[in-house]
């Protein structure tokens, strides 16, 4: 049976405008692909908040994964005036045509739900561990900068549509049909401030 290992951000040090931060809101939209993957026929797992990187990295490895799937936000570095905007959709540069057809795929579809399409990338990688050592075709999608008011905004916002979109691209890299789930998708509303 087609198989993804989800990995949503442990890092809940990195704060969104508005409230909550990138752990709590990348589990969220893992939340929400979940039942479309149970739809469509695709076994998962995750990995849980206190998890680090290299734990991350055994679980996927201990069974035969499919495609391995980190979902992060990210920071405008310092020394730039003005918050950055965007989503970087990242490959293991060197992997085999899979982990690159997977992040095209998830780059192609992730272009059709963020208000400014072209600001969607599609990255090769040589550095991130969590591409270069797991077993699986790997992708890492940042999905955009929650330092940035509407990118942070658009997140909080789009939890179910960005869980579905991410599914949707999950089923067409597998090869499976993609399956709307049969009940309504719950989201819980955004932390306060």
């Amino acid at each position: 049976m087609p198989s993804v290992y989800l990995s949503p951000s442990t890092q809940e040090f990195n704060q969104y405008i508005g409230g909550g931060d990138e752990e709590y809101y990348m589990n969220l939209i893992v939340d929400a692909m979940i039942p479309y993957l149970r739809a469509s026929g695709i076994e998962f797992a995750r990995n849980n908040p206190g998890d680090s990187i290299p734990e991350i990295i055994e679980q996927s490895n201990a069974n035969q994964y499919n495609l391995h799937l980190a979902l992060q936000s990210t920071d405008t570095p310092d020394g730039l005036d003005a918050p950055l905007r965007g989503i970087d959709v990242y490959h293991f540069a060197v992997s085999p045509v899979g982990g690159e057809r997977a992040a095209y795929l998830i780059y192609q579809n992730l272009k059709d739900i963020y208000p400014v399409p072209e600001l969607v990338q599609f990255v090769p990688n040589v550095a991130m561990i969590e591409l270069r050592l797991t077993n699986a075709p790997a992708v890492l999608v940042e999905l955009g900068y929650h330092d940035n008011p509407e990118d942070s905004f658009w997140i909080k916002n789009n939890i179910a549509a960005i869980g579905r979109n991410l599914a949707l691209s999950v089923a067409e890299f597998l090869q499976v049909p993609f399956v709307e789930p049969q009940q309504q998708i719950f989201v819980p509303e955004s932390p306060a401030s």
